[in-house]
C-alpha cells in the first residue's frame, strides 16, 4: 500500500516526559505511524568533526539495505519532524529530502541507534523505483568475487 500523502496525516509535538525526569519528548505522527524520541535519546547522537552521523536506511518490509547516507542535526531533526528521510549531501553541501527530484522518496517507519550513538539506522518505506541515484532498488547490488 503506497503512503497516504495528505499532508494532515504528519503531526510533530512536542510533549513533557514524566514529572520526575522533566524530559521532553518529540513525537512524530507520519501516516498513521508515531515515534517518539526524548531529548536525552536526541542528545545521544554522536556527529563526527564535520558535524555529521552515518545513517542506514532499511526496507521495513523485507529487510534489504537500501542506503547510506549521511545526516546533520538539522536533517535529523527534519527527518522527525516531516517523517520523511532528510539526508545531507556532502558534495552539494546542502539538505537533501530522498526523493525530491527523483520521486523515490523513503517514509519513516521505525528510528534506532547503535550503542554508541554514532550510527542510525531508519528502516522505511520505500517509494518508486528504488534508493540508489542509478536507479537500483538498493545501492548495495554489487557483490565482490
Amino acid at each position: 500500500m503506497a503512503p497516504s500523502r495528505n499532508p494532515a496525516d504528519r503531526e510533530l509535538c512536542e510533549t513533557p516526559g514524566s514529572p520526575e525526569s522533566g524530559d521532553r519528548r518529540l513525537t512524530v505522527m507520519a501516516h498513521g505511524i508515531s515515534i517518539d524520541a526524548t531529548t536525552d535519546q536526541l542528545g545521544d547522537v554522536v556527529f563526527n568533526a564535520d558535524g555529521l552521523v552515518p545513517v542506514i536506511a532499511q526496507d521495513v518490509h523485507n529487510g534489504d539495505v537500501l542506503m547510506m547516507a549521511w545526516m546533520n542535526r538539522e536533517s535529523l531533526m527534519m527527518t522527525f519532524a516531516e517523517g520523511r528521510m532528510v539526508y545531507w549531501s556532502r558534495s552539494r553541501q546542502e539538505l537533501w529530502r530522498k526523493g525530491d527530484t527523483s520521486g523515490d522518496r523513503q517514509f519513516v517507519r521505525e528510528a534506532y541507534y547503535d550503542c554508541d550513538g554514532d550510527t542510525l539506522l531508519f528502516k522505511v518505506e520505500q517509494e518508486g523505483a528504488g534508493a540508489c541515484h542509478t536507479g537500483a532498488r538498493t545501492c548495495f547490488f554489487r557483490a565482490f568475487g
